[in-house]
């Protein structure tokens, strides 16, 4: 048998004062020229905007965040890569790398994100996936791992060459989502300038403008253009602590379509502490009362007008709870948003002392006496 206790959770209310701009007539105001766009959350991977954005589309270069983060997790950055034939005359953009040279496996993977260089994206694949078509391989491997439902990968550049190679904009934001996890993928993504270690020397200056010009809460992404994808860019930024992935997808103004969509999630939007570690309050059964607790936090991003809608419910096991299971979740704590189900957290119990326990039994003892008319009056 199971105890349920649903409360709104009230107290949250206050934090919304002061909170006066209406989120309808925010968004109304956001400016996107992309065909298609998203604006997630990174640690939650709420998703804050869209438009079209599971739509599949052609995604240019930013196939190389693929890219990037296989040759990283394969671990042989600090190999040497011997650039074949086929890598050396890859058209478009360029690390004019030659054919037998040799390269850092890590300047290779610099040298992908930051000047795009179809070359390295080649090199790379030959090395970490034994051809470019074991690579490709891996790329859609890995895509099915993380969930990008609506991508295709057909080369590790993302080069017009093949009808079928697309993904949409909420996958691009899950696969930068998944590398963001990653310290490597994070320094290499945020890095304005870089000289690489081996072999010939060369300087990478970062493409991406938002990083290097334009944007103070920049911490990285990934340009693309082709002429058939058009502009397409995923960028990352960070501020108060809120973290936030934009992906646009043949986007005649990116910069500012990242920048508006941003600036407006950094004005409407707050990671908040919605679920404390330690000790649930809600809880007033009187067995479970201040002994209930949660061993974790949870944060989510909530705006500006929906903290009316956050309620919590706590589901626990009917009482007295067995010596040998105190280890054990004793109930759930669970955090929706109107009637979506955010998370379920486990609650554990803190079992009373000796001392605790006798009191709590002389108490209910002397409730029983007054009840049957036992207890008398000196």
């Amino acid at each position: 048998m199971m105890k349920k206790i649903s409360l709104l959770v009230l107290s949250i209310l206050l934090l919304t004062m002061g909170w006066t701009t209406s989120l309808v007539k925010a968004e109304a105001n956001i400016g996107v020229s992309a065909q298609a766009a998203v604006l997630m959350e990174q640690s939650t991977g709420r998703v804050l905007y869209g438009k079209n954005e599971d739509e599949p589309m052609r995604i240019a270069s930013i196939t190389k965040i693929m890219t990037a983060i296989l040759a990283i997790e394969s671990g042989k950055l600090s190999e040497t890569v011997t650039v074949s034939d086929r890598a050396f005359g890859t058209e478009g953009s360029s690390l004019y790398l030659q054919a037998g040279e040799k390269v850092l496996l890590e300047d290779l993977v610099y040298g992908l994100m930051m000047r795009s260089g179809n070359d390295a994206a080649m090199a790379i694949a030959e090395h970490v996936g034994g051809s470019v078509e074991g690579f490709v391989l891996l790329m859609n491997q890995k895509a099915e791992e993380i969930g990008m439902e609506h991508t295709t990968f057909q080369n590790p550049h993302g080069l017009d060459d093949l009808e079928n190679h697309r993904s949409s904009a909420y996958d691009m934001a899950l696969l930068t989502q998944y590398a963001m996890t990653n310290d490597t993928y994070k320094t290499i993504s945020g890095t304005s300038d870089y000289r690489t270690k081996e072999g010939t020397t060369r300087v990478f200056h970062n493409k991406n403008k938002l990083l290097t010009q334009l944007y103070k809460y920049s911490t990285g992404g990934k340009t693309g253009y082709t002429k058939l994808a058009h502009r397409t860019l995923v960028s990352t930024a960070t501020k108060n602590d809120l973290d936030l992935i934009v992906v646009t997808l043949d986007a005649p103004s990116d910069w500012d379509d990242h920048m508006n969509l941003f600036n407006w999630a950094f004005d409407q939007v707050k990671l908040q502490e919605v679920v404390q570690e330690g000790p649930i309050s809600i809880v007033q059964d009187e067995y479970y009362k201040g002994r209930i607790y949660s061993k974790q936090s949870y944060f989510y991003p909530v705006k500006k007008n929906e903290w009316n809608k956050l309620n919590q419910e706590v589901t626990l096991v009917t009482p007295p709870v067995a010596e040998e299971k105190l280890n054990e979740p004793v109930g759930k704590l669970t955090v929706k948003m109107d009637q979506e189900v955010l998370t379920s957290i486990p609650l554990y119990y803190d079992p009373p002392t000796e001392e605790e326990k006798r009191s709590f039994w002389n108490r209910l003892f002397g409730v029983v006496q007054v009840v049957v008319g036992v207890q008398t009056n000196d």
